[in-house]
Order: structure tokens, then C-alpha cells, then sequence
């Protein structure tokens, strides 16, 4: 079994609906546990600034599955809640966005997954969610915290529990 840390976003619909039924999602195609769940955090549009706020989300999942395999269950949950990385601008609006961060201390450069993710420690927006769930883990050598540290979090607001 692996742990994987995915990182969850969108900024079109009703977001935190959509997390909640995408986490389950893949729990399920990943044939995975549940370990940790984030809170929801408001975000300020990175990237592209000219789009309405994103919510973000972290989540950490044990999986038999290999990232590559993990990867595959990622986009087609993207999809099923009407992504289509062939027609969207890049950082545009998006219904669903979810990243693969790290799967166990696993370093892979390939040209459709890099692990761990290339750009972490530059996205407080990633960073505050996972701060929440795993401060003390290790990735590429950065403890969450400390990697978080230097960043602004301006703009970023912890969301109140849907119940």
C-alpha cells in the first residue's frame, strides 16, 4: 500500500459538492482508504487572475495502485464532472482539478507525471490545505510546513464545514 497526496480545486458549480462526491470517486476506482480530508479553503485565481475564486482541498489516500494507474483514475474523475484538458485555457476556470502531489517518497520525471509535483512549493494554495492534514511530512526533501513558511497566504480563508 502507498500513500498519495492529491490535491483537489475548481472554481465552476458548486465545488464543495463536487469534492464530495469525487472523493468518493476515487476511493473507489483507486481502491482506496480515506486517511486524511482537508477543510475547503477559499483561493484567490492563480495564474490567470481574470476568473471568479477557486476552492481547494487536500486529501491523503492508501492505494495499491500505482501512480501511473493512479494518474489514469484521477483524469477520468476529472472528467466525469466535465473537464476537458483539450478545450481549457491553462490555470482558466475549471469544474475539477486534481493533481497527484506525492505518492510515497516515489521521484519520477515523466512527460505526463512528475512526482512529486514539480510546482508545490511555489502554490500556498496547495501548501495551506496539506499544511492542515500532514505539516510534518516529507516531500522532495521539504517538510510541508517549511516549505509553506516563505509563501504569502494572503487572500486564502479557511471555508466553514458544510455539516
Amino acid at each position: 500500500m502507498a500513500s498519495a497526496i492529491i490535491a483537489l480545486g475548481g472554481n465552476v458549480g458548486d465545488v464543495r459538492a463536487t469534492f464530495k462526491s469525487a472523493i468518493a470517486d476515487i476511493c473507489t476506482l483507486a481502491q482506496a482508504k480515506l486517511l486524511a480530508r482537508s477543510s475547503d479553503y477559499a483561493t484567490p485565481p492563480w495564474g490567470e487572475e481574470q476568473q471568479p475564486p477557486f476552492v481547494n482541498a487536500c486529501i491523503e489516500i492508501e492505494t495499491k495502485l500505482a501512480p501511473h494507474a493512479l494518474l489514469d483514475v484521477l483524469q477520468a474523475v476529472e472528467r466525469k464532472f466535465g473537464r476537458d484538458r483539450t478545450k481549457e485555457r491553462r490555470w482558466g476556470p475549471r469544474t475539477l482539478d486534481l493533481d497527484l502531489i506525492a505518492y510515497d517518497d516515489v521521484s519520477l520525471q515523466k512527460p505526463e507525471l512528475t512526482l512529486p509535483h514539480p510546482r508545490l512549493f511555489e502554490r500556498a494554495f496547495v501548501l495551506v490545505p496539506l499544511a492542515e492534514i500532514a505539516p510534518d511530512r516529507v516531500i522532495g526533501g521539504i517538510r510541508v510546513r517549511d516549505g509553506l513558511a516563505p509563501l504569502s497566504t494572503q487572500g486564502i480563508a479557511r471555508l466553514p464545514d458544510t455539516g
